[in-house]
């Protein structure tokens, strides 16, 4: 495994973990509405991270058979 997807990894455990503390938060603040804004907007971050990593993999994949 690569050094940069290891990292990746622990972008988006950092990412998972920050939006969690934040929701528990809002939540006991009566904000619920808000909280799950948050989390909304932490999965799509994740999401993104992860169609790089999609990309790169296609990318990768026609490059090795020559498309």
């Amino acid at each position: 495994m690569d050094v940069l997807r290891v990292d990746l990894l622990f972008q988006i455990a950092g990412i998972g973990i920050f939006i969690s503390v934040l929701n528990i938060v809002l939540k006991q603040a009566g904000k619920e509405e808000q909280a799950q804004m948050l989390t909304l907007v932490g999965v799509v971050i994740v999401l993104i991270l992860v169609l790089q990593l999609v990309g790169d993999l296609f990318t990768n994949i026609r490059r090795i058979f020559n498309f």
